[in-house]
């Protein structure tokens, strides 16, 4: 059940879509900016977090603005009967941030798992995925290593209209 009106959702929406305000109580931060009761703009967000309209909570790093600029997503050809296993493995690793499974585009692209691995340096990153390989013994498994050249859009998800 929606405690807040529709235009208050949308107000909310809106003002949460960039990520909470970076002060020590974000939810009263919310509700003086938005003229509405802290416990409402709490119950409001806990709502949608239970419906799954937010599916996580969490802190999003940009790493090249804390001087993680060697970026590597890892694409992995897992046997089919495996790629689960592989992936709640790669789950694991501190190292990794990102892990999922996608359906191969044969045949030019057999890879079905990949993952992400930051570092500061190229040489960082593939240290990581030597050790991270080893440890999980995930060296019979065919992968590229992509490492990205320049960074255009880091975002999170956008939900509602922005206000103009």
């Amino acid at each position: 059940m929606n405690v807040l009106t529709e235009v208050q959702q949308d107000r909310l929406k809106a003002a949460i879509q960039d990520g909470l305000p970076l002060t020590a109580t974000p939810y009263r931060t919310l509700s003086l900016q938005l003229d509405l009761p802290e416990p409402l703009v709490m119950e409001q967000i806990e709502h949608w977090l239970r419906e799954g309209y937010i599916k996580r909570m969490g802190l999003v790093v940009r790493h090249h603005a804390v001087g993680y600029r060697s970026n590597a997503m890892v694409v992995w050809n897992v046997a089919d009967d495996k790629v689960d296993q592989v992936g709640e493995l790669l789950r694991q690793a501190d190292c990794v941030t990102l892990c999922y499974k996608r359906r191969r585009q044969l045949p030019d692209w057999p890879y079905n798992l990949y993952c992400m691995i930051h570092g500061k340096s190229r040489e960082s990153v593939l240290t990581q995925l030597e050790l991270l390989t080893r440890q999980y013994e995930l060296q019979h498994i065919p992968r590229s290593i992509l490492f990205s050249n320049q960074q255009f859009k880091q975002t999170g998800g956008h939900y509602a209209r922005r206000a103009s």
